[in-house]
Formats: C-alpha cells, structure tokens, sequence
C-alpha cells in the first residue's frame, strides 16, 4: 500500500473562496499534512477564506495568478521544479489545463478535477475550453459518477478517470438535541448562483405556507460571487411573494456552518446541476432529512425514501409535496435524518480520505513507467 508520509503533493486551486471544491480541498491537506506528506498549494486567486486553515496545517500556499496564461504556466513550472512533486493535482475544472501543461514541461503526473455534474463544467469554460480542459489531462479524478459518465460519453477513456468521492468531518457536523418547535425551519445553502436555482426555494416555501398551511420558515444562507450577485433578485422575489421580514432570513456564509444545520429541520436543495453536493453531506452528517432536485450525483448519495426524497428538477408540485409531507410527519424526519447520518459515516467520512487518495495517487502513479525516488515503497 502506497505510504502518503513519503509523498510530495501539489494541487492547483483557481480560488480558495467558500466553496464546496475549496473545501474538500481543505480537507486533503489537512489529511495530507497529518501523514506527513509534503504538500504545496498554488493558487490563482488571492485572499480567499481558505487561505489561513490551510496555512495552519502547516502548508505552504503560493500565488500564482499573474499575468497571462502562459506566464502562469511558466510561473507554475519555475514553483514545480523548486519542489519536484510525486504529482501534481488541479482542484478546479477550470485549472485543468494549467496543471497538465505544466505537469508535462515539468515532467511529473497530473490529475485534473471534475468538481460537478461535467456538463456544467464545461458550459462555464465554454465550447474550446471545456474541451480542453476535458481533454487535456492523461488523468482526470471526478466528485461524482455521473461526472465520470459525462465524461465518457464525451470520448475520455474509461482507464483515465477516476472516482474520488467527497468527505465530511462527521467530528464536526453532528446532530442537534430534538427540541419541540412551534416553527420548523427549511435550509437552503450555497452559492447564490443560478444554477442553484434559490428562486425555486422561494417558491417552494411560498406554496408550503399559502397551498398547505404549514408554519414553516425559509433561510437562504450562502455568498455571493462579483460577477454574478443574485442576492438583490432573490430579496425582492420573497418580497414580493410575501415571505419577508417573518418567513425567510437571509444570511451570509459562516464558519460556524454546523450550527446553522443544527438549526434548521429540513434540508433543500433546488440545484440544476450538481456533482456531490457537500451541503447534502454535511446536512446528513447533523442528522437532517433532505429533499433534493433528482441532478448531477445527488442520487448517488440520497437514497429516496431510505435517507431523504428525491424529485425532478422541474417537478415543482412534487417538490411541495414531499416538503410537505416531511413537515408534517416528525417521526418520518427523523428516521431519514438518522439513517442519513449512518450512510455518511460509514461511506462519507473524513477519516476515510487517507484510503481515498492513496486510491487515486496510487493510480496516477502507476501510469508513469518509472517511479521517481522509490515513492512507492509498498507497506510489507
């Protein structure tokens, strides 16, 4: 078995923001960090939230996002050599490309990332740059095996693609004390991004309010990004559906998440396009049923009826319907939300990422004919 103590890893991330990506991306490193590998991080944005829990695992993190895309590549190729890594990993779709340019000039293996459901990935790169950023890399390592269907179905040899399944600190995100409540809460987390889709969730509690009578409230919690900030949208949407001050909140993104799911008794999500959403893994983790749109991997980890309800993603009257139903039946939210936290403690677990990515480093590893510095010295 591959040992990570005698490994030097570098990744390439195209922002440390709050994000699902960035933070699994936190939790690798720190992973990492604790076996004793060498780990270093690029990085082509500056001052993300991410940046210092990264530098306190003891993980040296370098800014490379000068310049044009070449001078980047150069600029990566020039950090590789003073490092000389086992391999060298993108975090983003959007950064595949730089990581196999300069894992091939620099000499070392690359893996590029397919961090949602493939589709999205490459609508957000475009036509030429999705392809290259499909393409490009001799490895690609995918959150979901949807992705990695997409993928292959859009001419990636199987024997190049790898599932790397996400984690949760299961430590971390636990389950709350059962309280009584006069008022149950919906959760909605994530990027307020289109493709999240939140003007659904507004409609959905709308219609649980109005069509079925229920004292249920809404809360929206998630950032913003520059280019796209849908927050002054969606306020006005509730507003004008009736639903503030009262029936919705607004939040920003915390780092004291666990308590927000800790909070909340259903947890929604409305997304059109999703890989393995680590909202839905850390509501499981606290013991939350969710109700989910039927996208991307999300039925590879919500199992309908067993640990939450699935639903088209444009079945809006089965979405209210099985919020509903949730909202009503206490006992059947807490049999889901239970057996939610076994599946992802058993299968979701941070203390399970040592064997995953010794998985995926000893498959890239093994497509390189030679071994640099008996890396892989295998446990007797």
């Amino acid at each position: 078995m591959l040992q990570l103590s005698k490994l030097k890893i570098c990744y390439l991330a195209g922002t440390l923001g709050q994000g699902g990506a960035e933070r699994q991306l936190f939790y690798t490193v720190q992973v990492l960090a604790k076996a004793g590998a060498a780990v270093r991080v690029f990085t082509l944005e500056r001052h993300g939230y991410w940046e210092e829990p990264i530098r306190e695992c003891g993980v040296k993190l370098e800014w490379v996002g000068r310049g044009s895309r070449l001078q980047r590549v150069w600029r990566i190729v020039k950090a590789l050599k003073q490092v000389s890594p086992d391999l060298f990993l993108a975090q983003h779709f959007y950064t595949n490309a730089y990581v196999a340019l300069a894992g091939l000039l620099h000499g070392c293996p690359a893996v590029g990332a397919v961090r949602s459901s493939g589709h999205f990935d490459l609508l957000k790169c475009g036509a030429i740059g999705g392809r290259i950023n499909l393409r490009l890399p001799k490895i690609l390592a995918a959150n979901s095996k949807s992705a990695i269907r997409y993928a292959a179905e859009r001419g990636v040899p199987q024997h190049r693609l790898y599932f790397l399944p996400n984690v949760v600190d299961t430590e971390r995100f636990r389950p709350a004390n059962a309280v009584a409540k006069d008022q149950l809460t919906l959760l909605a987390v994530g990027r307020l991004t289109r493709e999240k889709r939140l003007d659904r969730f507004l409609r959905l509690v709308h219609r649980i309010r109005t069509q079925h009578g229920l004292n249920a409230r809404g809360l929206i919690v998630g950032t913003t990004r520059p280019e796209e900030n849908l927050r002054p949208a969606l306020e006005a949407q509730a507003a004008a559906l009736g639903l503030l001050p009262d029936a919705l909140e607004f939040r920003n993104s915390t780092p004291n998440m666990p308590e927000i799911f800790q909070e909340a008794d259903i947890c929604v999500l409305t997304s059109d396009h999703e890989g393995t959403p680590n909202v839905l893994l850390e509501a499981m983790a606290s013991g939350l049923p969710v109700v989910a749109t039927k996208v991307g991997g999300v039925p590879e980890i919500v199992s309908h009826g067993r640990t939450g309800l699935l639903v088209d993603r444009e079945d809006s009257q089965g979405l209210t319907a099985a919020t509903a139903n949730l909202l009503r039946d206490a006992e059947l939210r807490l049999a889901l939300g239970a057996r939610a936290r076994i599946y992802v403690e058993e299968t979701h677990s941070l203390h399970r990422q040592p064997v995953h990515l010794t998985g995926l480093y000893e498959f890239a590893l093994s497509t390189k004919p030679c071994l640099r510095n008996a890396q892989l010295e295998l446990a007797s």
